[in-house]
């Protein structure tokens, strides 16, 4: 059973951590709407399993992986043949993108170059950069080794270098000027 110290600990990272897991899933899902479903789905979901946290276990892993695996489980069973971006209600309508961590936030083209990697790669990407976890802690959040998570950190930073938005705009490496994404 959870001490009492351990459920004020996930009432707090649930209460403060609910923009950091809300643009996590925006970038993730590509929207708005599906974020909000996804993040209100996954805190009920971690509140109904905050047994399954160990004692003593570090909250903000945990949550995230119980975020991530909702935003998977939402883009593979609820919309799957819907285009995210079709909707009309894709990341350009969400406000808070400009105040995410990190410069290379800032630009709408990074937002749909993220959307362009492959989920298991975009994933990583979010939650080092913008999620602002340790390459441990995207382990324990998405249930790999940490060699994984680096391979993967890897890849998504060599393929968002080569995206033709961002080299468009400045015809070189955008994202290692910023120092964000090196």
């Amino acid at each position: 059973m959870r001490s009492h110290e351990d459920v004020e600990e996930l009432e707090g990272w649930l209460k403060e951590g609910y923009a950091r897991s809300f643009r996590t899933a925006c970038l993730i899902l590509g929207n708005r709407s599906d974020a909000e479903e996804a993040v209100e789905e996954a805190y009920l979901r971690a509140w109904r399993f905050r047994a399954s946290l160990a004692t003593g276990a570090d909250v903000k892993p945990w949550l995230y992986r119980v975020v991530v695996n909702t935003c998977n489980s939402k883009l593979r069973d609820e919309i799957p043949h819907r285009d995210r971006r079709a909707d009309g209600d894709h990341l350009e309508g969400v406000s808070s993108i400009e105040d995410l961590p990190g410069r290379v936030a800032r630009s709408q083209d990074v937002a749909r170059a993220l959307q362009d990697l492959p989920l298991h790669l975009r994933v990583v990407v979010v939650l080092r950069y913008y999620a602002d976890l340790s390459e441990r802690e995207i382990a324990t959040a998405i249930g790999r080794r940490v060699g994984t998570v680096k391979s993967r950190l890897h890849e998504g930073r060599r393929l968002l270098g080569e995206h033709p938005a961002l080299m468009a705009e400045t015809g070189s490496d955008r994202l290692s000027e910023s120092g964000d994404l090196r």
